[in-house]
């Protein structure tokens, strides 16, 4: 099973223009085997490397830039976990407590964090609201990245000094000192929350909230820049879980036969249904403007569904919604890991763990929706020929 690790050392690099370097957490180059001789080394406390003061990059804020507000945007909490890369700190409190924790962390406010699993999505929605705001000068519809972290607010310096090395574009932070965020989550009007944190990540679906724990294997990979591209799994992520429980139950007949039976019955929508529904609309701001052919925004449904025996149910539901999907895969059964390598989008939703570790064993981004009745049977040895 391939190695996956929620804060790796990666930085993505595009199609256009393309970055091949792995950053340490003090901000230089480094090779992912030297990062984690050094990386053990300091634990261990027998690091002799020198940590040279951050550079820091300038980050400029025109006049013409403001900020959306929550209700008008597409807001994308991510949590500090995810953005960045922070398993030295994470090792720090559990091994020596949260004092330690605060003291160490302001003792390293000038060395930023290196990239994590969600920092090319991030920039690939900066680049989207890029071109947004050259179309739409005035427009609130854009993407808007809160920061969502439980830490104290002491860490906040060396955050805000990762995000101005990086030079990101995130304004907005919710800092809880421990406390769950999911309320705040709601305050922001969130339309997606990404999180290291299995637990909180369900408990924002609970509420309604859609939320993936995110995943990303130490791999290096290749993304656009200058595109956005988000793939979905389809049962028990943009559908409900109907028809999974079906084919749970009672197996892979009976779930086709239940598929014909209810070809034109729509599903029901599944927990990031919403999500779908925003990109879309940012696409239309595009299609307006004559972009159709090069929209920065591409969507994918990566299926395991069988095209000609349930996937027209899945086609209609998606068109009587109102939503296009850019490219629809049937793959009745195979693997998705190829399919996911071939599109490098810059994340990927699954139900299934087994469907994310194959995805992350190809070297795609993959994030976990744990939602529906797969949460009842997701092991590796799953199979999901059905979905």
């Amino acid at each position: 099973m391939v190695k996956m690790s929620l804060d790796p050392v990666q930085l993505m690099s595009g199609q256009v223009q393309e970055l091949q370097v792995a950053l340490s957490s003090n901000g230089d180059t480094m090779g992912p085997w030297e990062e984690k001789d050094e990386f053990d080394k300091d634990l261990k406390g027998l690091s002799t490397k020198p940590k040279p003061v951050s550079r820091r990059g300038a980050r400029k804020v025109e006049g013409g830039v403001f900020f959306p507000k929550p209700e008008n945007a597409v807001t994308i909490a991510v949590s500090s976990r995810v953005l960045f890369r922070t398993e030295r700190e994470q090792k720090v409190f559990e091994q020596k407590g949260v004092e330690e924790y605060l003291r160490y962390q302001i003792e390293h406010e000038n060395e930023p964090f290196a990239p994590g699993p969600a920092f090319p999505l991030v920039k690939a929605l900066e680049a989207v609201n890029a071109r947004l705001r050259e179309l739409y000068p005035q427009s609130e519809e854009l993407f808007d990245i809160v920061l969502v972290t439980y830490n104290h607010a002491h860490v906040g310096v060396r955050l805000i000094n990762t995000i101005n090395h990086h030079n990101l574009f995130i304004e907005r932070f919710c800092m809880t000192g421990g406390s769950s965020p999911v309320g705040y989550l709601k305050a922001w009007h969130t339309n997606l929350y990404l999180s290291a944190d299995a637990e909180k990540v369900r408990e924002a679906l609970g509420e309604g909230i859609a939320a993936a724990t995110m995943f990303m294997p130490e791999k290096l990979t290749e993304v656009s820049e200058s595109q956005l591209r988000v793939a979905f799994d389809g049962d028990a992520v943009l559908f409900s879980d109907e028809s999974e429980r079906i084919f749970k139950t009672h197996g892979l007949d009976k779930f086709f036969e239940h598929e014909r039976e209810n070809e034109d019955t729509l599903l029901d929508h599944g927990p990031l249904k919403g999500f779908l529904e925003a990109l879309g609309k940012l696409q239309k701001k595009f299609y307006l403007k004559g972009h159709r052919l090069d929209c920065p925004i591409r969507t994918y449904l990566v299926t395991a569904r069988s095209a000609a025996s349930s996937g027209i149910r899945a086609l209609k539901t998606l068109r009587a919604w109102g939503l296009e999907i850019d490219e629809a895969l049937f793959l009745a059964g195979a693997r998705k890991g190829p399919m996911l390598e071939k599109i490098r989008p810059h994340i990927y939703f699954d139900d299934q763990m087994f469907h994310v570790e194959g995805a992350a064993e190809m070297g795609t981004i993959a994030a976990h929706v744990p939602y529906g009745i797969a949460q009842h049977h997701n092991t590796k040895h799953n199979t999901s020929v059905g979905k």
